[in-house]
């Protein structure tokens, strides 16, 4: 909606300035060419759905400077929580967990699976500093039942790395609002989208 939105007011604009135009160098609006209008939003709009859902992967369009590094798909990798246990004095051992990149150009949201909690993207951006490709996002992490008692809801952020094109690897860190932090990387890719930690283990079994 918002897209279709700002189509039709960038074409309005276009149709003003060339109005304007015609009418300062000939003295007169010459309004033949707007029965074009409708035809010429509907392309517009088409071709920008195409580019925002499908366009911009292509291999060859991911060369392009500029054009966001294409993430999509559930990446297997491993967590490491350097979290230290009172109880042991020790940090967990790392686990397998699952990241689901739902991406189109203009907009990305992040997933995490673990074996007993999932986290969800509020906020999650790809994008490029010096030629170098990172996502951020801010999550909210909720555990299973079973894993409240030692793990309750809360929420962090994590910043990745992305190395490769097309991305190869994603490395980084994470912080939580319960003082925790740890690293991850990802680096077995699958171009599925899965919906939980059991689905994501079946497309790297």
């Amino acid at each position: 909606m918002k897209r279709s939105i700002t189509i039709r007011v960038v074409a309005a604009v276009v149709v003003i300035v060339l109005a304007a135009g015609t009418w300062i160098t000939s003295g007169k609006v010459d309004a033949g060419w707007m029965r074009f209008f409708s035809a010429a939003v509907l392309i517009a709009t088409l071709i920008l759905a195409a580019w925002d859902l499908w366009l911009w992967r292509l291999g060859l369009v991911q060369r392009i400077p500029g054009v966001p590094r294409c993430l999509r798909g559930t990446w297997q990798g491993t967590l490491t929580s350097f979290w230290i246990d009172p109880a042991t004095g020790k940090s967990p051992p790392p686990k397998t967990v699952y990241l689901v990149v739902h991406q189109t150009a203009t907009l990305v949201t992040v997933k995490l699976f673990t074996n007993e909690s999932r986290s969800t993207s509020t906020l999650a951006a790809v994008s490029a500093v010096d030629s170098a490709w990172t996502l951020a996002y801010l999550y909210l992490n909720r555990p299973d039942m079973h894993a409240e008692p030692r793990s309750r809801m809360h929420h962090g952020s994590t910043v990745f790395d992305v190395s490769g094109s097309p991305a190869m690897r994603l490395t980084g860190r994470y912080w939580t609002d319960r003082d925790s932090k740890g690293q991850l990387e990802f680096t077995r890719h699958h171009h599925k989208l899965a919906d939980d930690f059991l689905e994501a283990a079946t497309y790297f079994a």
